[in-house]
C-alpha cells in the first residue's frame, strides 16, 4: 500500500480514537443520579449476565448485552492500526481488558450513580476481539506491514556475498 494511503488511515484512525475517547466518557462516566438507589457493584463474573438475560424485555437484554459489546469493538479496528505492537488477538484482549477495567473503576469509585462491574469488562473486551476478527486485523496489517525478521530473511548466496 502507498506511503500516502497509509498516514492517511493512521491519521484517520486516530481522529476515530480520539472521538470514540470521548465518545466513552460521555457514556460511562457521566453521573447518573436517578440510577444511584438501583447501582450495585458486581465483582463475581456473569452475574451481570445472567440477570440482563432473565429479564422479560428482550429489548433491555439486547440493549445491555449488545450495548457494552458494541462499546468495546472500536478498540478491536482501532488499536492495531494506531499501536502496531497491540497486533493480534490475544495483545488486543489485555490492551482492552486493562482500560476497561481503569474505566469501571474509576465510573464505581468516582461517578454517582454508576457501579463497577466485572461483566462490562468482560462484555467490551468481547466486543473488541469481534472487531479485530472483523476488520482490525486487516487495517492494522494495512497500515503496518509485517516485517520479516532477520532470522526469516533469506540467506545470501556466496555468490551475492561477493559482489
Amino acid at each position: 500500500m502507498p506511503l500516502v494511503w497509509r498516514v492517511l488511515i493512521l491519521l484517520a484512525a486516530f481522529v476515530a480514537m480520539v472521538g470514540f475517547a470521548v465518545a466513552l466518557s460521555k457514556v460511562t462516566l457521566a453521573p447518573s443520579a436517578a440510577s444511584e438507589s438501583l447501582v450495585h457493584s458486581n465483582l463475581r463474573p456473569g452475574d451481570s449476565i445472567r440477570a440482563y438475560l432473565a429479564q422479560p424485555a428482550i429489548q433491555d437484554t439486547l440493549k445491555q448485552l449488545g450495548g457494552n459489546i458494541v462499546l468495546g469493538m472500536p478498540f478491536g479496528v482501532l488499536l492495531p492500526a494506531l499501536v502496531p505492537r497491540t497486533r493480534g488477538l490475544l495483545r488486543v484482549m489485555a490492551a482492552t481488558a486493562l482500560v476497561m477495567l481503569l474505566v469501571e473503576l474509576v465510573q464505581g469509585a468516582l461517578v454517582q450513580g454508576r457501579a463497577f462491574d466485572i461483566d462490562d469488562v468482560i462484555l467490551n473486551t468481547t466486543g473488541a476481539m469481534l472487531g479485530y476478527l472483523i476488520l482490525g486485523r486487516r487495517i492494522g496489517l494495512a497500515v503496518h506491514p509485517r516485517r520479516r525478521h532477520w532470522w526469516q530473511r533469506p540467506a545470501l548466496s556466496s555468490s551475492r556475498r561477493r559482489s
